[in-house]
C-alpha cells in the first residue's frame, strides 16, 4: 500500500509543479504507473510516428494505378502497404484482427552497422540506447501482430546473434512463455565468410511463437520419399506384446512352421515368438504374437498402418518385425532447419538480385524458400499471410509460389516504408516481375504466377479528434479498409433502381457477398426501399448484405431497417473504427493527464485516519 501511496502523492506534485509541459508532465507520470517485478526493463524512447499517432488516425488509400488485376475470378487479392508499419498495423487492428494465420517478419537485426533506423537517424553501436530503441521499436509492433493473430496464429521472427537474447524474452512477454514454441537455428549459408580469426558464422535464428499453443495441433514439415526398412525394435521402450493378423505380414521365410520360443539376435534385443506360425509363398498365414522392445504396441496402430497400406515384414528367423510405408512420409520440423532441404536452396538468397532483377537491389534478401517452408508449418491452404518488414517482398513471393505448388488460396499483406524507393522500386517490382512473368540477365524466361491480384496502398491521416467533419471524413476515407475487411472490391454505379452517387452511398457486390457503405444517413429510407426487392438472407447465395453506416455514434439507424432486419448486418460507423484503434493507439497527451488526475482523486487518502487504516 505504501508505494501506491507514495506514487500517487509524486503524480499529485507532478501536477502542481511549474516549469513542466504537458508532454513533459505526461511522459513522468506514465513512468510513475509502470511496475515490473521481472523481465525485460528498458528506458522507453518515443517514436516520431507514435507522436504523430496522438493526434492522428492512419487509414489507407488505394493507388488504382498500380493495382495488377488478374483474369481469374477467383485470383486471391494480395496488399501491399506504403507506409510506417506501426501506422499500418493500426489501420490492421480494424479490419484484420484475429483473422491472421501467419506472420513471417524479417526487421532489422540492430548490429550497430547502419540496419536500423530510429527516428529518421542510423542508431549506431556507440549509442548508449542502442538496444532500448530496439526493444521500444520491436514492443509495440509485436503487441498489435499478437491482437492480429488468429486463436491458430503463428509469428516467425528472423533474427541474428545481437538482439536474439533481448527478443526472446520479449516474445514471452508479449506471446507468454507457454506460447514460445522454439528458437530454429538456419544455416544461412555452406560459406561462411572466413575473415574472423575466432568464428565463421554460417547461422541465424528463426523465433516462433503462437498466440494459443494449445489450438496448434502440429506442424508440417519436410515431406519425404520413405526408403528402406526401418525396425520397429528401439530399445530404450518397455517390452510390449504386439498382434499382426493373419495375412498381412510378408516375409523372406521359406514356406513352413516356426516354432515359438526366444529368438537369437547377435547383440540387439531379442523378439520371442508367442505362438507358432506358419509360412506359405511369402505371407505369414496365421496370426503372429510378438513380445518385445516396441514402440507399436496397440491394436488401434497396428490397424492405422495396415489400412494406410504399410507393409510389415519378417526378414529372418530372429523374428525382427520391420516395416514399409506405402506414401510419403512427413518429419517434422527439427531445431536446426534440415540439411537436405538447405541443399535444396533454403540458404541461397542470390534469386532477387541475380535473377529476378540484373543487379543488387537488396543486400542480404531472404530466400523465399526460406520463407514458404516456415509459411506451410501452418496446414492451411487458406492462410492469411503477414510480413509488416516486407523490404524486398519476399513473404508475398514465396506465399504466391506456395500457392502455384499446392493450389491453395493463401493470401499475404506485405507492409514496407518507401525508404530510397523501396517499396515501388524493389518490393512492388519484384512481385509485379513474379506476377506477370519476367527474363533472366541469362535470357531464361519465367512463367508468370498469374492466378493472383496485387493492390498496392498509402497510409494516410484524419484528425483524431472527434469533431462531426473529423468523423465524416474518416467514414469516407476508411472506404479502401473496407474493401480490405471484407476482400470486396467489385463496385456498381447503381443499388436495386437507385443510381448511386459516390458522396452519398457506394456498392460492392461480387456474386458471392455484397457491401454497402452510407456516408448520408438522409439517402437511408430510399435504400431500405430498394432492399426489400432483396430475397430473404438464407434464399440469396450472398448471405445479408453488410450495410456500413455513418452515424455519430453507436446507433446504426436500426429502427429504419427494422422491416429488412432479416436481409441486413448493421455497422455504425466511425464508432467500429474508434473501438479497434482505441485498443493500439497511444493515448493523447491531454487524455493520459486527466485519467492520471482522475486517479489522484480517487486513490490519494482523504485524511491521515484514512491512510493509517484507522
Amino acid at each position: 500500500m505504501k508505494n501506491l501511496i507514495d506514487k500517487s502523492e509524486l503524480i499529485s506534485k507532478l501536477q502542481t509543479l511549474e516549469g513542466l509541459t504537458v508532454d513533459e508532465r505526461s511522459s513522468l507520470i506514465e513512468l510513475l504507473r509502470e511496475h515490473k517485478k521481472y523481465g525485460l526493463v528498458w528506458e522507453d524512447k518515443p517514436e516520431d510516428v507514435e507522436e504523430r499517432l496522438r493526434e492522428s488516425l492512419p487509414v489507407l488509400r488505394e493507388v488504382k494505378d498500380k493495382a495488377i488485376l488478374s483474369d481469374e475470378p477467383d485470383a486471391p487479392n494480395h496488399i501491399l502497404i506504403e507506409g510506417d508499419n506501426l501506422e499500418a498495423l493500426t489501420a490492421l487492428s480494424y479490419t484484420h484482427e484475429g483473422r491472421i494465420d501467419v506472420i513471417y517478419i524479417d526487421p532489422p537485426y540492430n548490429t550497430g552497422n547502419k540496419d536500423f533506423v530510429y527516428n529518421d537517424s542510423f542508431v549506431d553501436s556507440e549509442d548508449s540506447y542502442r538496444h532500448s530503441k530496439w526493444l521500444s521499436f520491436m514492443n509495440k509492433r509485436l503487441k498489435i501482430a499478437k491482437k492480429l493473430l488468429s486463436d491458430k496464429g503463428v509469428i516467425f521472427i528472423s533474427i541474428g546473434d545481437d538482439e536474439i537474447s533481448n527478443l526472446s524474452m520479449l516474445c514471452k512477454e508479449v506471446f507468454g512463455e507457454k506460447n514460445y514454441i522454439e528458437t530454429y537455428v538456419w544455416i544461412s549459408t555452406l560459406r561462411p565468410d572466413n575473415s574472423s580469426p575466432i568464428l565463421r558464422r554460417n547461422a541465424e535464428f528463426v523465433i516462433c511463437c503462437c498466440k494459443n499453443l494449445a489450438n496448434i495441433k502440429y506442424f508440417n514439415g519436410v515431406v519425404s520419399e520413405t526408403s528402406g526398412m526401418p525396425s520397429l525394435t528401439k530399445a530404450k521402450e518397455k517390452i510390449k506384446t504386439i498382434v499382426f493378423p493373419a495375412n498381412t505380414v510378408k516375409t523372406n521365410l521359406e514356406d513352413g512352421t516356426y516354432l515359438a520360443g526366444l529368438k537369437e539376435n547377435g547383440r540387439n534385443p531379442k523378439w520371442e515368438l508367442l505362438e507358432d506360425v506358419i509360412v506359405k509363398d511369402g505371407i505369414i498365414i496365421s496370426e503372429l504374437k510378438l513380445k518385445g522392445h516396441s514402440y507399436w504396441a496397440t491394436e488401434k496402430k497396428v490397424k492405422e498402418e495396415l489400412l494406410a497400406g504399410t507393409e510389415i515384414w519378417i526378414k529372418s528367423e530372429t523374428f525382427v518385425p520391420y516395416y514399409k510405408k506405402s506414401k510419403e512420409s512427413i518429419n517434422r520440423p527439427t531445431k536446426i532447419l534440415p540439411v537436405d532441404y538447405v541443399k535444396d536452396g533454403l540458404y541461397a538468397n542470390t534469386e532477387l538480385n541475380d535473377s529476378i532483377f540484373d543487379h543488387k537491389v537488396f543486400n542480404n534478401p531472404k530466400p523465399s524458400t526460406l520463407v514458404s517452408f516456415l509459411v506451410n508449418f501452418v496446414d492451411s491452404s487458406n492462410a492469411k499471410v503477414l510480413d509488416f518488414f516486407a523490404g524486398s517482398g519476399t513473404t508475398l513471393h514465396a506465399t504466391m509460389q506456395l500457392n502455384a505448388e499446392d493450389g491453395g488460396h493463401r493470401q499475404c499483406i506485405l507492409v514496407t516504408n518507401n525508404e530510397n524507393n523501396i517499396c515501388e522500386e524493389v518490393t512492388y517490382e519484384r512481385n509485379k516481375r513474379v506476377i506477370e512473368g519476367y527474363t533472366t540477365p541469362k535470357g531464361a524466361k519465367v512463367e508468370g504466377l498469374k492466378q493472383n491480384s496485387l493492390r498496392y496502398y498509402k497510409t494516410d491521416y484524419i484528425p483524431r479528434e472527434r469533431t462531426q467533419r473529423n468523423m465524416r471524413a474518416l467514414v469516407v476515407a476508411a472506404t479502401d479498409l473496407l474493401c480490405i475487411k471484407e476482400d470486396l472490391y467489385e463496385e456498381l454505379t447503381s443499388f436495386g433502381r437507385l443510381k448511386l452517387r459516390p458522396q452519398l452511398a457506394r456498392y460492392f457486390d461480387n456474386g458471392q457477398k455484397h457491401m454497402l457503405i452510407v456516408y448520408r444517413e438522409e439517402l437511408i429510407d430510399e435504400l431500405v426501399e430498394e432492399i426489400r426487392s432483396l430475397p430473404p438472407a438464407p434464399a440469396q447465395e450472398r448471405g445479408k448484405l453488410k450495410v456500413y453506416v455513418f452515424s455519430p455514434g453507436r446507433y446504426p439507424f436500426t429502427d429504419n431497417f427494422r422491416e429488412v432486419e432479416d436481409k441486413v448486418e448493421l455497422v455504425a460507423l466511425p464508432a467500429a473504427i474508434y473501438d479497434a484503434y482505441q485498443k493500439v493507439l497511444p493515448k493523447r497527451r491531454e487524455k493520459l493527464f486527466a485519467e492520471e488526475k482522475n486517479q489522484e482523486e480517487t486513490t490519494i487518502p482523504t485524511s491521515l485516519s484514512d491512510e493509517q487504516g484507522i
